[in-house]
């Protein structure tokens, strides 16, 4: 029987694919993979040609059924990526070449690892990667882009990129992870004596100061609850002189259309409101995501998005806490170094060669920094032991 062929589209946005469709993919309950998450980017206009990111989103269809899909943007800048390739524009400019427009397969402003290519159940990942692949680079060709990025992807089978001619670039993120917690004392209780009495001392300072929170579901989220967190998320970006990525009516619409999926924790002293964060979650994991404050207060970031935050995968039983890309001041808070990865295809072979060099010189740095970084957690020798034997 001969196998029905299957048909790939690019340059889609997410009102032009079914919501059922993508979301009944396997995307491992992620909340940012979900469509209401990319089409509520699109609706709100935080996402758009004007920002820098048009969807241009690739699907996989067999007959009249979605196998597999992907998150796709034509770039024409390198902002709210993560994984800075500033230095790769540079080169194609000294040598009289254009790097931007790119393609890129991406999370907008979200530097999370989770699935890229999206499956059905009975699609393997070995059949689909070679005609997606093919077609995004037939369409780079067309379009006279320079190259295609796949950033913070996390699934089996992406070894097959690199036959097809991709370079896979590697980093390092910080993430607390849940070796079995029972209470926040219980994780306190892994902790070297002085660092034990650091952490507790940050929280206590809180305390003194007169601060509580409040945990606010997204459904029982008011008006001027989002008014005032979304307040909070636009200073952080102000005092850099700059503006938000995401407009107010990308929250107020994720709010509505997956509200299961997110929740705020809002620092309060007084009466007022001083401070907040936006969280998501799936089963697994809890993504810390969008803070700011009005006023300073001593150790109120650390407490409002990382400790409040760690208390919540304890207590809800979620063994991973992501709090978002960099900072390594999270290490002595119990935030494990990760590498993460990502693939890039380059469609001039001489720019291609240059930067697969750049990546494997690179990657070795990276280990050696992962490797440092570990003496820099707050763990009692003993756990350290224990960790290193269960890998």
């Amino acid at each position: 029987m001969t196998a029905i062929p299957v048909n790939v589209r690019l340059g889609l946005s997410m009102a032009q694919i079914n919501a059922s469709d993508w979301n009944g993919l396997m995307i491992g309950g992620v909340p940012f993979l979900r469509h209401e998450f990319l089409a509520a980017l699109e609706d709100s206009g935080s996402v758009s040609q004007q920002s820098g990111w048009q969807p241009a989103h690739l699907t996989v269809t067999q007959g009249e059924r979605l196998i597999a899909a992907m998150p796709l943007y034509i770039k024409n800048n390198s902002y709210g990526e993560y994984v800075f390739d500033w230095s790769w524009a540079d080169a194609y400019h000294r040598y009289g070449r254009h790097y931007y427009p790119k393609l890129l397969t991406a999370i907008p402003f979200t530097p999370s690892q989770s699935p890229r290519i999206l499956l059905s159940e009975q699609t393997a990942m070995e059949r689909i990667i070679p005609p997606m692949v093919n077609a995004i680079k037939d369409y780079l060709d067309e379009q006279g882009m320079s190259s295609w990025h796949m950033l913070f992807p996390e699934q089996p089978g992406l070894t097959d990129l690199l036959s097809l001619g991709l370079a896979r670039r590697v980093g390092v993120q910080y993430h607390w992870l849940n070796h079995g917690y029972q209470s926040f004392d219980d994780f306190l209780a892994t902790l070297s004596s002085r660092k034990r009495k650091n952490m507790k001392k940050e929280r206590q300072s809180v305390v003194a100061q007169g601060v509580n929170f409040q945990h606010i579901n997204a459904a029982d989220a008011t008006e001027k609850d989002w008014q005032t967190f979304y307040r909070f998320y636009q200073s952080t970006y102000e005092v850099r002189g700059q503006r938000g990525y995401l407009s107010k009516s990308f929250f107020e619409q994720i709010a509505r259309t997956m509200p299961d999926n997110l929740f705020l924790i809002m620092a309060r002293q007084h009466s007022d409101y001083v401070a907040g964060a936006l969280f998501l979650k799936d089963t697994n994991t809890l993504y810390g995501r969008y803070w700011g404050c009005d006023q300073e207060f001593y150790n109120l970031h650390f407490e409002t998005c990382y400790y409040q935050g760690i208390d919540y995968c304890i207590k809800h039983g979620l063994k991973k806490f992501d709090a978002g890309a960099q900072g390594e001041h999270k290490l002595r808070r119990g935030f494990e170094p990760l590498i993460t990865q990502s693939f890039h295809w380059i469609a001039d072979a001489g720019f291609r060669q240059a930067i697969m060099n750049f990546c494997q010189e690179e990657a070795a740095h990276i280990e050696q920094y992962k490797d440092h970084a570990e003496e820099y957690l707050p763990f009692k020798k003993s756990w350290h032991i224990d960790n290193k034997l269960a890998e």
